[in-house]
């Protein structure tokens, strides 16, 4: 194999955990923006953008998984497909969640509850990324994937 090849099979590995690093920091400045809420209106404005783009982010990087990355990964290693039904389940639990936060800032529901909904989210998005991570980041460092890391991976 060139270390052309070889570069892009590792590129995988490294671009979900870029992606995941995103997350992590979409959903810090999400909570950052949540605790200035409560003194300032002009921080609650940013609340309800990092809100919407934190959950539409997320959505979009697990919807790219399912509909793209996982599929290919059962085709190559079809071994790991009660894996992948796992991190869909994850997926489809934190899609849950996520619509419950969405709907409490649309309710304008009080920051102390949106903290609630967004401590929920975090504690499992970050269990889902590390059990995720432990299981794929190998396999994808020989992936033979060619598609786009949007596609793969969401919009991040």
């Amino acid at each position: 194999m060139s270390e052309r090849e070889t570069t892009r099979l590792v590129a995988w590995s490294r671009e979900m955990r870029e992606v995941h690093r995103r997350l992590r920091e979409a959903l810090r400045l999400t909570r950052k923006s949540l605790a200035e809420a409560d003194t300032d209106a002009t921080a609650l404005h940013d609340l309800l953008l990092y809100c919407r783009g934190f959950c539409a982010a997320l959505d979009g990087h697990h919807r790219g998984e399912d509909r793209t990355l996982f599929p290919a990964i059962a085709a190559a290693h079809p071994h790991l497909r009660p894996v992948l039904r796992s991190l869909e389940q994850d997926h489809s639990m934190i899609a849950h969640l996520l619509g419950g936060l969405q709907a409490a800032v649309d309710r304008s529901e009080p920051a102390a509850r949106l903290s609630e909904h967004l401590d929920g989210i975090g504690a499992i998005m970050e269990n889902h990324f590390r059990y995720e991570e432990r299981q794929l980041l190998t396999v994808l460092e020989s992936l033979d994937l060619r598609a786009d890391p949007a596609d793969a991976l969401g919009p991040l």
